[in-house]
């Protein structure tokens, strides 16, 4: 009996392995390889990205544009200069849409702004879906560009955005952004400012990175967007775009995110003009509200990405390196435990090694990741103002706690609200609401055999009598065959 399973003692696995030092190096290589590896080609993807020239002739001008931007804000003045430097690259049109309780105040301010080229709508809540609905049927150019309005463009936008549509295959642009500094603010303005400016320069990086890659991103900002007018004014878009689902709910949040989707779902390609001509600035919350701003980000993108990967799919097809660089990274990269993950795989796989070679692949691990990984995709801003370093290790400590927010979004997906703006929440219940029932279902009987029989003696009769009329119509009101032929 000893002898049947002296062989199978040999088929049990070798728990051993599983804290031997070879594998706890094996675990190293390939969390390094996924954690290290996007990074890597990212870099030299930035590096060497080109945006679309502006062609000697170009086919669309700034009289082919019109420009889309939702609004709810409570001082209208405080627009002003988002909004005049917008009028300032001369579009065709500027459609202003608010609810119905802001209308009239816009309506009056809109008078006030340098162009006739204004018309101002409203919507009975404020959503920013809704609002972008009721402008987008008025739109009678070729591109429609939709922007947030606390944005400031350069006069030099317009050709550099319109730039890319000359390849027919580009549905949508998007231009690289920047934050408004706020220098003579306090330490807390300050801090949170230049958190809400390295956020951006990483988005930056990324989304150059990934077009270089395979044309591909996350998602298409919606602080500035250009897009082929016919897209989002066909049926199928609008009806979607008011009606995308999440769970058991209608989705009102995460517009931005539907129309990357809907781009990559329809075949139609996306571009970054990646140039200082085409770079607009932005404000961000310099307070405790930019850790709002940040966790309903981290929801929009783990429910986008969850739909690109697990219901919808394009993404695999069509954008592969996206799909392993962006949409998985969401899942599995949280500082917070992939880097002491790191240096502890590290330590333990080199385990019997000489002590000094051990200590130098240590050291040359916290380097490689406090040195270069935290800092290269904030190069363009400590450029900018190499003052910036100082803050390098609070941009480090928040990338960990970044993780956390990450976390309780993955734990609140169903929250949509703002937290971050005046009146920003008025309407926050609409942002997700239920999704209507199916309608009650109406079982017809089965007919009884009385009925049947008595249906059928009912036809016979009812075809004896018209056939017995038949004669009769046809010789008093139909003419003979002999006279339309003309025969004698």
């Amino acid at each position: 009996m000893d002898t049947i399973f002296v062989p199978l003692a040999h088929l049990r696995p070798q728990f051993a392995f599983l804290s031997s030092p070879r594998f706890w190096l094996f675990a190293f290589i390939v969390l390094w390889v996924h954690r290290y590896l996007r990074l890597i080609v990212h870099t030299f993807s930035h590096w060497f990205y080109k945006s679309k020239p502006i062609p000697a002739k170009p086919t669309f001008t700034a009289d082919d544009v019109t420009v889309i931007i939702p609004t709810i804000h409570n001082v209208f003045e405080e627009l002003r200069p988002s909004l005049e430097s917008i009028l300032a690259c001369q579009p065709h049109e500027l459609l202003l849409v608010t609810t119905r309780d802001k209308f009239e105040a816009l309506e009056k301010f809109a008078k006030t702004l340098p162009s006739i080229r204004i018309r101002v709508f409203w919507t009975p809540i404020a959503n920013k879906r809704l609002q972008v609905c009721e402008a987008l049927p008025r739109v009678r150019t070729a591109i429609t560009i939709m922007a947030d309005d606390d944005v400031t463009w350069p006069s030099t936008l317009i050709p550099w955005i319109l730039a890319p549509f000359e390849d027919p295959a580009i549905g949508g642009v998007g231009t690289c952004q920047r934050v408004r500094r706020e220098p003579d603010g306090d330490w807390q303005t300050k801090i949170f400012n230049w958190l809400g400016a390295a956020y951006i320069e990483r988005r930056n990086f990324e989304i150059s990175a990934t077009h270089n890659m395979d044309g591909g991103t996350s998602c298409m900002s919606g602080r500035t967007g250009a897009y082929r007018s016919k897209i989002l004014s066909s049926e199928a878009f609008l009806e979607g775009f008011k009606t995308e689902r999440w769970r058991q709910y209608i989705l009102n949040a995460d517009d931005d995110n539907f129309v990357t989707r809907w781009l990559v779902s329809h075949q139609w390609k996306t571009w970054i003009q990646y140039e200082p001509e085409c770079e607009i600035e932005t404000t961000l919350e310099n307070g405790v509200k930019f850790l709002y701003q940040c966790s309903r980000w981290a929801r929009s993108n783990w429910r986008s990405n969850w739909t690109s990967l697990v219901r919808e799919r394009y993404v695999i097809r069509q954008q592969p390196w996206c799909t392993y660089a962006l949409h998985i990274a969401t899942f599995t990269s949280l500082a917070f435990v992939v880097d002491p993950l790191l240096l502890a795989t590290l330590w333990w796989g080199t385990e019997g090694w000489e002590a000094e070679t051990r200590q130098r692949l240590f050291w040359a691990q916290v380097i490689f990741m406090f040195a270069f990984t935290k800092v290269i995709k904030l190069v363009g801003l400590f450029r900018r103002d190499p003052r910036d370093i100082v803050y390098l290790p609070l941009s480090i400590v928040f990338g960990w706690f970044h993780g956390l927010i990450k976390l309780w979004a993955l734990f609140t997906l169903n929250m949509t609200s703002w937290g971050s703006r005046p009146d920003g929440d008025v309407n926050d219940a609409l942002r997700m609401s239920p999704r209507p029932g199916r309608s009650d279902s109406i079982t017809t009987p089965l007919p009884r055999f009385e009925d049947s029989d008595r249906m059928i003696g009912f036809r016979m009769r009812n075809t004896q009598t018209v056939l017995a009329e038949k004669p009769e119509l046809v010789l008093n009101e139909m003419p003979q065959i002999a006279t339309v032929a003309g025969l004698p």
